[in-house]
């Protein structure tokens, strides 16, 4: 009788044991079945969400969506990240936390300001921790551009950018800095005089300059940089290597620009050696820093991804279009209409629309192939026109053609936090296109092409209200332009040629007189 017993437990045991390992294997099973489905979509569209390097896995993700989501969104980058940019970054980043708003040191360094009269103050020291304040003016996209410009300098001359929070730029973008802030504080000794500097300020460097108040002995406390479109020869001295060495010494500089002048700080032989081990290939320059730099709030990355998924993603190509007219008149212009369908089908960047008679009907078992045309413009009328364009007729190669735009406000408000926050949401779709076009001098279009690694097709300005034949041309380079670059070379006493100097500075092609643009040197086509 024990004995049956004992059979009969150890048979139910066996039994047990084998179903136990029936179901283990089959959740290894699926277990690794979803592992290489995981591995197939990460093969399908890797990700880099650290983008090489470039960014800090220091961050709350939560805290800013866009900072790590971005490379969802990208094909993968075909620009590396030199490895001398990430440690000048990750060494940036220490130095900013060491000096940033809130340490001791920013406290000694405000307590400094305003004791120009102090007859030892030149003789003080000042640190480890100089400063450079970011004035916002003018529209979103010089603003994006200056700041870029503005914090190549700080990690060129070991200076700790600050930016006027006073506008929406805490509406419009995150941290960029883990730990700290980059945020000028209210309290700034300086906030209540900034707005009224101006090139007549008497520590505006090129006035200072022109009134012999400033030399190696006599450092004032603080230098205001007057970079402007209207900036004067003194003002334009800043970009100079013998002038920077007195720069240097000043603790604290505040900038007002709405200029991309990187091109400039790569014709200063003092900053050159280091510009091209930060940037071997030259062109990449304002793509590299906007995408370190310029990390969309959660809101505005609400909008860009709602406004991708539900428009764009299913799309086989997207195609950006971005207008603008720089004109007094806001309404719509025909000649810049037609000047769009000329650029984009000469170009083969849109089909033609079918002759009426062949407009018909054909049976085929292969869906046809779906491009997206992503039109961002203040006025509506032009992506209507497109779209009816392609709703009344087919088009000639079969492709199904769909026009969207995100928003048409008729007028530019800047500062208005909505209008904005529009205005970044919609630069950063046209940077997520395959191919795009570009209104010529456009800072809109600048951002939106350095953020997208891409070289657009530039809808050349018109004249007399016709369209320019050709009415556009490809870009050699995805940098910005420089569009009132200085005239003069530092010690010349006459105009020189500037894109002349070194052969990665060329004009601009949208400018091609007087514009500067970095362009890569190992460029064939160049």
């Amino acid at each position: 009788m024990k004995l049956k017993l004992m059979i009969t437990i150890f048979t139910c045991l066996l039994l047990w044991s084998v179903m136990l390992l029936s179901f283990s294997n089959i959740f290894k099973h699926q277990l690794l079945g979803a592992t290489i489905n995981v591995a197939s979509k990460d093969f399908v569209k890797p990700r880099d969400k650290l983008l090489g390097g470039l960014l800090t896995a220091d961050f709350d993700q939560d805290s800013c969506l866009s900072r790590y989501q971005s490379s969802l969104y990208r094909k993968p980058s075909p620009y590396n990240t030199s490895h001398y940019l990430v440690s000048k970054l990750r060494n940036y980043e220490m130095l900013h936390k060491r000096c940033g708003p809130g340490t001791d040191a920013y406290k000694k360094a405000t307590e400094n300001l305003g004791h120009d009269d102090d007859e030892n103050y030149s003789r003080k020291s000042v640190g480890e921790c100089k400063y450079i304040v970011w004035v916002a003016v003018y529209g979103l996209g010089n603003r994006i551009l200056t700041l870029a410009s503005v914090f190549l300098y700080a990690l060129l001359t070991d200076r700790i950018i600050l930016v006027d929070q006073r506008k929406d730029i805490s509406d419009l973008f995150c941290e960029p800095f883990p730990g700290t802030s980059w945020l000028l504080p209210l309290d700034f000794p300086l906030m209540g005089q900034i707005d009224s500097f101006d090139r007549e300020y008497s520590h505006c460097h090129g006035t200072m300059l022109r009134n012999h108040t400033i030399n190696s002995t006599t450092i004032p406390s603080h230098l205001y940089l007057h970079l402007l479109h209207d900036y004067r020869d003194y003002d334009k001295r800043f970009f100079c290597e013998n002038d920077q060495s007195l720069v240097d010494k000043v603790p604290w500089v505040v900038v007002k620009s709405n200029l991309y002048f990187i091109p400039s700080l790569w014709l200063n032989p003092s900053f050159q050696p280091e510009l091209i081990k930060l940037f071997p290939q030259k062109d990449t320059v304002f793509y590299h820093l906007a995408r370190y730099l310029f990390h969309p709030t959660n809101q505005v990355w609400g909008m860009v991804t709602r406004s991708y998924n539900a428009y764009l993603s299913r799309a086989d190509e997207l195609l950006g279009i971005q207008v603008r007219v720089f004109s007094r008149q806001t309404k719509y212009f025909q000649h810049v209409m037609n000047q769009i369908v000329a650029c984009t089908q000469r170009e083969k960047l849109l089909p033609e629309a079918a002759a009426q008679e062949e407009s018909q009907v054909t049976n085929t078992t292969k869906p046809p192939k779906l491009k997206a045309v992503l039109v961002t413009s203040l006025n509506p009328e032009y992506s209507n026109n497109l779209k009816n364009m392609y709703w009344e007729r087919p088009t000639s190669t079969g492709e199904i053609v769909k026009v969207y735009q995100p928003s048409g406000e008729r007028f530019q408000q800047t500062d208005k936090k909505l209008h904005d926050q529009k205005a970044l949401a919609e630069m950063y779709l046209l940077s997520l296109t395959d191919k795009l076009v570009t209104s010529a001098c456009s800072t809109f279009g600048y951002v939106a092409q350095g953020l997208g690694g891409l070289k657009p097709w530039i809808l050349y300005t018109p004249k007399k209200f016709k369209t320019p034949d050709p009415p556009c041309g490809r870009a050699v380079s995805m940098e910005p332009c420089f569009l009132t670059p200085p005239a003069h070379g530092c010690e010349a006493k006459k105009s020189i040629n500037t894109a002349k100097i070194i052969p990665f500075v060329r004009h601009c092609e949208d400018l091609r007189h007087s514009g500067l643009k970095l362009v890569d040197d190992t460029n064939d086509e160049l």
